[in-house]
C-alpha cells in the first residue's frame, strides 16, 4: 500500500499537503527529519502515515496527557490502535500495556518523557520491535524555547535503547537556535530539515489600543457569524467573560485545564458541533485541534510569547480562507501583564523553600527517595505553610520540569451547591445570622441558578473574596448544610506527586539555581517582545513575526493593521521621491505618466518633481517629459 492510500484509508483525504509527502518518504527511506511546520500543518500525518506502512510500533514523546489522550482518541476512532501511557497506569496495568504491544495489540504507543526516565520502562522499551521514533512538541528540549521541559533531555537514552530506528522531531515553533538544539540534544546529525515558513497570507494581524476591551469584543462579536475562538490569560477570565457572552444572547463555551476531562470533552465537542460557536479559553485548548472554518481568534490579554500568539492564531484560516487575529490592549492591561509575571515568577529561594516545605509536609527525611505516591491538595499545602498560591504552584512545576518530581493532577468533580429553602425563607435566615449574610448574599451574586439546580462552586475564588482562609470558608458551608439552608457536596482536586531523585537539599538546590533563572529569564525576555510587537505601529506584522523567527522578510502583507494605516494615509514623500527615481530610469516619463504610475496626491506628486528638478536630479526635455540627469 501506498503513502497516499494510507491516507485516503484512514483519513479521506485525497491528497497530501506542502511537504508531507517529503517527509514521509525520508522517514520510509531510515532518515532522522526534523520537521517544522506551522500550526494546521498537518504535523501528526507525517509520522502517523510511514508507520502504518511499516511493521513494529511507533513510538511517540509527547509532553501532555491531554494531548496524547486526544491523539489515542482520533487514532482508535480512525480503526488504528494506540495506546497512551501516563502516571495513571499502575505497574500491572503497563506490564499488560507492553506486554499487547509486543504481541501486535496496538500500532503506536504514546509516552512522556517523564515515563521514559524509569529503568523498567526503559527496558520494556528495548525489548519492542519499533519501527519509528516520534518526538512531538520538541521544542520542548530546549533552554530557549516557550516551554523548556528538562525531562526532554533524557531522550538521548532512545538512541541507545534503538539505536537503528528513524527518529522525527516535530515542532510548529522553533527559532534557528531552538532547532539547532533539538539537532543536537537527540542527537540528530544528520537530520533532514524541513521547514516551513510562518507567513500566512490569509490571516490579518490586528492590534486595536481600546480603553474598553469588553466593549470592543462585542462589537467585533456583533460582525462575525462563523466560530471563533477568544483567548485569555487566566481561568476565572475566561469563566467570567463566557458568562457575560451568554448574558448578550451569543452562545459561548469556555475552557480551561481546570475543568474535569468530561467538562473539558463537552465544551470542545460544543464548539466543534457549532452548538455553542464561540469558544473562551486559556492557552490549554487548541492543540491538536483541527477546525478549518474559525474566521476569527482574538486575544484579550497579552499573548505570553510571539510562539504562542502564532500558534493560537493559527487555528483561524485553516482553509485557507481570509482570517483575522485581533490583539486588544491598552496601557494598563499591558502593565497588568506584567506584574502578574513578575508576582508568579518564583525565584530560586522560593523554590528552595517549597522544595524543603514538600520534603516537611510528606515526612521525607534527608537522603531518602520515597517509593509512595503521594495524594496532594495544593491550596491546603499553601495554607499550612502560609505561601502563595500563585509562586508556589509555580515552583512545583519547576521541580517537576527539571526531573525532581512528577505532578499528576487527578481531577474530580467540584465541588457543588444548591439552596433548599425559599428566597423569602433565606432572607429571614440572614436577619437572625448576620455572620452568615456576606457568604450567602456572595453566592446569590455570582452563582446564577442556584435554587433551581446543583452549581459548580470554586472555594479558592470564594474565600478570597471574603478574605477568609479555604478551610474557615468549607467550616461555613458545612454549617449552612447542617443547617438545611443548602445542600454542600465538597469534592477534593487531588494531585499526586511522585518525587523521582533522593531527597538531597544542597544537590537539588544546586540543580535548580541555573534552571530556574534561565527559566525566569526566557519568560520575561518573551514578554518583553510580545510588548515590543504590540506596541509597534509602523512596520508590517507579518514582517515582525518573520523577524523574530529568523526568517527571509518578505514584502509587506498588505492586510495587518499598520499596512492597512499606510494604504489609508498613502506613501510618504520619500517613498514618492524613490518611485519616481526609479520610473525614470528606464524611460523619460510625462506628469500624466508618473500620476498614472504613482499612487499619490497630485499636488504631493508636483512637489516631489520640482524638488528633483531644483536639485538636478531630473531635468525637462524639449518634449516636455522627465529624466534622469
Amino acid at each position: 500500500m501506498s503513502a497516499l492510500a494510507v491516507l485516503k484509508k484512514y483519513w479521506n483525504y485525497d491528497a497530501f499537503r506542502p511537504q508531507q509527502d517529503a517527509i514521509i518518504q525520508s522517514v520510509l527511506a531510515q532518515k532522522d527529519c526534523i520537521v517544522l511546520l506551522p500550526t494546521g500543518g498537518g504535523k501528526s500525518i507525517c509520522y502517523q502515515v510511514p508507520a502504518l506502512l511499516k511493521d513494529g510500533v511507533c513510538l511517540v514523546i509527547s509532553p501532555l496527557i491531554s494531548l496524547m489522550e486526544d491523539q489515542v482518541m482520533n487514532l482508535n476512532a480512525r480503526g488504528i490502535k494506540a495506546i497512551a501511557l501516563n502516571a495513571k497506569f499502575n505497574q500491572e496495568e503497563t506490564i499488560r500495556a507492553f506486554d499487547n504491544l509486543q504481541f501486535g495489540g496496538y500500532k503506536f504507543l504514546y509516552l512522556s518523557p517523564e515515563k521514559l526516565q524509569t529503568i523498567f520502562i526503559q527496558e520494556k522499551i528495548k525489548q519492542l520491535s519499533i519501527n519509528l521514533i516520534a518526538i512531538d512538541e520538541a521544542h520542548c528540549i530546549s533552554q530557549w524555547g516557550h516551554d523548556f521541559r528538562p525531562s526532554y533531555l533524557t531522550l538521548k537514552i532512545l538512541r541507545e535503547l534503538q539505536p537503528n530506528v528513524p527518529f522525527i522531531a516535530l515542532t510548529a515553533t522553533a527559532t534557528p537556535q531552538v532547532l539547532e538544539d533539538i539537532a543536537t540534544q537527540v542527537p540528530m546529525s544528520d537530520a533532514l530539515l524541513f521547514k516551513q515558513s510562518f507567513f500566512r497570507k490569509n490571516i490579518g494581524y490586528h492590534v486595536i489600543n481600546t480603553e474598553n476591551n469588553y466593549g470592543k469584543l462585542f462589537q467585533i462579536l456583533a460582525k462575525i457569524k462563523e466560530p471563533l475562538i477568544i483567548y485569555c490569560n487566566r481561568r476565572r477570565v475566561a469563566k467570567d467573560l463566557c458568562q457575560q457572552i451568554i448574558h448578550h444572547n451569543y452562545r459561548a463555551t469556555y475552557y480551561h485545564g481546570g475543568l474535569t476531562i468530561t467538562e473539558k470533552e463537552t465544551s470542545f465537542k460544543n464548539w466543534m458541533s457549532e452548538k455553542t460557536p464561540i469558544m473562551v479559553a486559556t492557552n490549554s485548548f487548541g492543540m491538536g485541534i483541527d477546525k478549518d472554518n474559525v474566521r476569527v481568534v482574538i486575544h484579550i490579554n497579552t499573548p505570553e510569547s510571539i510562539e504562542n500568539y502564532v500558534q493560537e492564531s493559527g487555528r483561524g484560516g485553516r482553509d485557507g480562507s481570509q482570517a483575522y487575529s485581533f490583539i486588544l490592549t491598552n496601557i494598563q492591561e499591558q502593565q497588568t501583564q506584567q506584574k502578574l509575571l513578575a508576582n508568579n515568577l518564583p525565584s530560586i529561594q522560593d523554590v528552595q523553600e517549597t522544595y524543603y516545605k514538600l520534603n516537611q509536609y510528606f515526612k521525607i527525611a534527608n537522603g531518602e527517595l520515597p517509593l509512595s505516591v503521594f495524594t496532594f491538595v495544593l491550596p491546603e499545602f499553601c495554607e499550612t505553610y502560609k505561601l502563595a498560591f500563585q509562586k508556589t504552584s509555580q515552583a512545583i512545576k519547576y521541580l517537576a520540569d527539571n526531573g525532581v518530581l512528577t505532578i499528576t493532577q487527578q481531577f474530580g468533580k467540584r465541588s457543588s451547591i444548591i439552596f433548599k429553602v425559599s428566597s423569602d425563607y433565606l432572607f429571614d435566615y440572614i436577619d437572625s445570622n448576620p455572620s452568615k449574610a456576606t457568604l450567602i448574599k456572595l453566592l446569590l451574586r455570582n452563582y446564577g441558578g442556584i435554587f433551581e439546580h446543583f452549581i459548580n462552586i470554586d472555594e479558592a475564588y470564594i474565600s478570597k473574596k471574603l478574605l477568609i482562609s479555604r478551610a474557615g470558608l468549607i467550616k461555613y458551608l458545612h454549617i449552612l448544610h447542617s443547617d438545611s439552608i443548602l445542600y454542600y457536596k465538597q469534592q477534593h482536586n487531588i494531585a499526586e506527586i511522585t518525587f523521582l531523585q533522593a531527597r538531597e537539599d544542597r544537590y537539588i538546590n544546586y540543580q535548580m539555581k541555573q534552571f530556574v533563572g534561565i527559566k525566569n529569564k526566557v519568560k520575561q525576555e518573551k514578554l518583553a517582545t510580545v510588548l515590543d510587537y504590540i506596541n509597534n505601529q509602523e512596520e508590517c506584522r507579518n514582517q515582525l513575526i518573520l523577524r523574530y523567527f529568523k526568517e527571509t522578510i518578505i514584502k509587506a502583507c498588505g492586510h495587518c493593521d499598520n499596512c492597512l494605516k499606510k494604504k489609508k494615509a498613502g506613501p510618504s514623500s520619500e517613498q514618492v521621491k524613490t518611485q519616481v527615481i526609479v520610473l525614470l530610469k528606464n524611460n523619460a516619463l510625462s506628469s500624466f505618466d508618473l500620476q498614472t504610475e504613482i499612487s499619490c496626491t497630485a499636488p504631493l506628486l508636483l512637489e516631489i518633481v520640482q524638488e528633483l528638478l531644483e536639485k538636478g536630479i531630473i531635468a525637462l526635455t524639449s518634449q516636455n517629459t522627465y529624466q534622469l540627469k
